[in-house]
């Protein structure tokens, strides 16, 4: 980045800053630039909105308003369009698809929605508009209500209360609402990339998920991650990687090195990611992608070794705590 006052070098930085969003304060890492010779600061509209991000999830996540992904995904849990969606909640169809579009809703109207996710909530609301639906597609939604109330339709849910609890998006998760199909591919991604073994896939994954917040103030999977002896890893990633390769996202292959035996993760068939037509984003699948680069040919052990010189591991291996992802901020090892 070069100066817009003199043309010369400029430096990233930032420091802790208040801002204010809807007569609420919220203090955020602030992230600016500053031109070397003029000592002048500016920023950039990546900058600006890496910098509102923050504000915008503090204000969600303490008000209890829905992210933008959650609030699709309530809508699709029904099987309704964001037309009828809007219709049983008593919304504009056009303010109701804004808010998916990422516009942040009042606190009572996402309080709405936030209940609007609970089935027996829903059932209230299904019921307040039934003559504003067809009788077919009440009857259909009404089957997805009992469905989703008694859970016989949804094993995704019980797996994702088993492995990352009921928590809403926090700075823990990367204000993510965990998604098992875009997890499954996030490690389908590495296994084809840079076929890893099990330790060196838990880095690339913390660093997938740490790096894109750095840039964007957003994980990508909503999974949690905890400071181990050999470095950060994803909780429960057993669990997790099992179920990725029972669905037939990766394989395994034993590998025998004499003394021990390892499992590399790798992929039967090649997949095209493709920017915005798949299961990441354009900005996910560039993290993805530099994360990838970074790292490939490296050893299990080097790839451990650099993420040992991390703060987000050095502040908290200790104690084994969960890594905030505030930590994102602090990576040192990618841009």
């Amino acid at each position: 980045m070069k100066s817009p006052f003199t043309g010369g070098d400029t430096t990233l930085k930032k420091e802790q800053r208040v801002l204010e969003y809807r007569k609420d304060s919220f203090e955020v890492s602030y992230h600016y630039y500053q031109c070397v010779d003029s000592g002048e600061q500016f920023t950039t509209t990546e900058i600006d909105t890496l910098n509102i991000n923050q504000v915008h999830n503090k204000y969600r996540a303490k008000y209890g308003i829905p992210f933008t992904d959650e609030i699709r995904s309530i809508r699709e849990k029904y099987g309704l369009s964001a037309a009828k969606m809007s219709e049983v909640l008593g919304l504009g169809v056009n303010i109701y698809r804004n808010y998916e579009g990422g516009e942040i809703p009042s606190v009572a109207t996402g309080r709405l929605i936030r209940l609007a996710e609970v089935p027996d909530e829903f059932r209230k609301l299904l019921e307040m508009s039934r003559n504003a639906l067809e009788a077919a597609e009440y009857e259909r939604v009404r089957k997805k209500v009992d469905n989703a109330q008694s859970g016989s339709s949804n094993v995704e849910s019980v797996l994702k209360e088993l492995w990352f609890g009921q928590s809403y998006p926090n700075i823990y998760n990367g204000y993510r609402v965990p998604s098992l199909e875009k997890i499954g591919f996030m490690i389908r991604f590495f296994a084809q990339q840079n076929k890893p073994f099990l330790t060196a896939l838990n880095k690339l994954m913390f660093y997938a998920d740490f790096c894109h917040f750095k840039n964007y103030a957003h994980g990508i999977s909503g999974i949690y991650y905890q400071a181990l002896p050999k470095g950060p890893v994803p909780e429960n990633y057993g669990s997790i990687y099992n179920y990725a390769a029972n669905s037939g996202f990766v394989k395994t292959e034993e590998m025998n090195f004499g003394d021990y035996v390892g499992d590399r993760f790798i992929t039967g068939d090649k997949m095209v990611f493709d920017e915005g037509d798949g299961p990441f984003t354009t900005t996910e699948l560039k993290v993805l992608q530099k994360v990838s680069d970074r790292f490939k040919g490296l050893t299990t052990k080097k790839i451990v070794d650099i993420s040992h010189e991390e703060l987000a591991w050095l502040d908290n291996v200790e104690e084994h705590n969960r890594i905030s992802f505030e930590y994102g901020f602090d990576l040192k090892n990618i841009g």
